[in-house]
């Protein structure tokens, strides 16, 4: 893949990712009880939202990292190269995944 179409790719996916957390870090933080009694149902729900909130926040950070790597990766001229074999990986899966640190094969073999 050529550079300029990585770099717009990785800063696009850096842009949506950090647009994204602020929202679902707030909305976990912003969560405050009010004095009114609620409902179990509404505690039930308000506790899924907040662990789905922080499972979203975990995911989005993760991919954050990821997207830094590769920007080194870029930087340093192995962006578009497995980390584990040295392999390139395919334009289509790095178009798809612009932070992809792995083949399809052995991203696989890892689960994941």
């Amino acid at each position: 893949m050529k550079e300029p179409r990585a770099r717009e790719l990785l800063a696009r996916e850096r842009h949506r990712i950090e647009t994204e957390l602020p929202h679902h870090r707030g909305r976990s933080e912003s969560s405050e009880l009010s004095d009114v009694d609620q409902h179990m149902a509404d505690d039930a729900t308000n506790l899924y939202e907040d662990e789905l909130d922080e499972g979203l926040v975990e995911r989005l950070e993760g991919q954050l990292a990821a997207v830094e790597r590769a920007e080194r990766r870029l930087k340093a001229g192995t962006y578009g190269l497995s980390v584990e074999s040295g392999e390139p990986i395919p334009d289509a899966r790095l178009e798809a995944i612009p932070w992809a640190e792995r083949t399809v094969e052995e991203q696989a073999r890892l689960g994941g």
